[in-house]
């Protein structure tokens, strides 16, 4: 049986607040699309030591990267996932600098693991960003993981329109505490609800895509193997031996 690994990471220096309040609501969203099919894990920064690459290429020699942190438990739950949802809060037009970091780090070990070529991970990507204005970047936010989806090798996903359009944008109000959504949330506040929307449906997009893409994978197994690029995808799919005993 096909099955969805379903990884949020909160990308926010904080444990709890706005950020994790719409990537909550995005995994409710995607557990509810497939509830049997679904398996969920919130990842948090806050509290995570990840360096910067230092460009060091001892990762070519080592295989991995030289810098031992919280790096290498990320990348394995990233390695792992059919599918991540990123949800960030804007921080100077841009990302906070320690997922930034991670994407660093985890573009230079995974190209030395796959020979220095391009891997096609083929894991869908969706984006949750929110800031305080409601100017504030997030869709130039949204843009950047996006690019990070397609440098993987991975494919982006939306929510539904009108809400959403390439990512989940949110903003508070200008009202800088944690709980800003949740209070706006539960007051009615529009935009917030629209926010809210987005989030649950992009979930739910999200969890399709990824069955479609497996059973694809499944299906045409062969000729994704004979290409020699899609290792990893080809890792996270049921093998033929499953296949036949479910069919049996």
């Amino acid at each position: 049986m096909l099955t969805v690994r379903l990884l949020g990471i909160c990308g926010s220096p904080r444990k709890t607040g706005n950020s994790r309040y719409l990537l909550e609501r995005a995994l409710e969203g995607a557990t509810k699309a497939a509830p049997e099919l679904v398996d969920t894990d919130l990842y948090l920064l806050a509290g995570k030591q990840i360096a910067p690459c230092i460009d060091c290429y001892r990762c070519r020699k080592l295989g991995d990267c030289a810098t031992e942190d919280d790096f290498q438990e990320l990348r394995d739950k990233w390695v792992a996932a059919d599918g991540i949802i990123y949800s960030v809060p804007v921080y100077h037009m841009g990302i906070p600098g320690q997922l930034k970091c991670f994407f660093d780090r985890l573009g230079h070990s995974l190209a030395v693991s796959t020979a220095g070529r391009v891997s096609r991970h083929w894991k869908t990507m969706g984006a949750v960003v929110q800031g305080m204005h409601i100017f504030a970047g997030q869709e130039q936010v949204m843009s950047g993981l996006i690019n990070h989806a397609v440098l993987m090798g991975c494919l982006p996903v939306a929510g539904d329109p009108w809400e959403s359009y390439i990512g989940v944008a949110a903003w508070t109000h200008k009202d800088s505490r944690k709980d800003s959504l949740l209070r706006l949330h539960g007051d009615g506040e529009a935009d917030v609800e629209a926010a809210v929307a987005a989030a649950e449906s992009l979930g739910k997009r999200l969890v399709q895509v990824t069955l479609v893409m497996k059973a694809g994978g499944v299906s045409h197994r062969q000729m994704l193997m004979d290409d020699g690029a899609f290792d990893g995808f080809l890792g996270r799919l049921p093998s033929g031996e499953q296949e036949d005993a479910e069919k049996g």
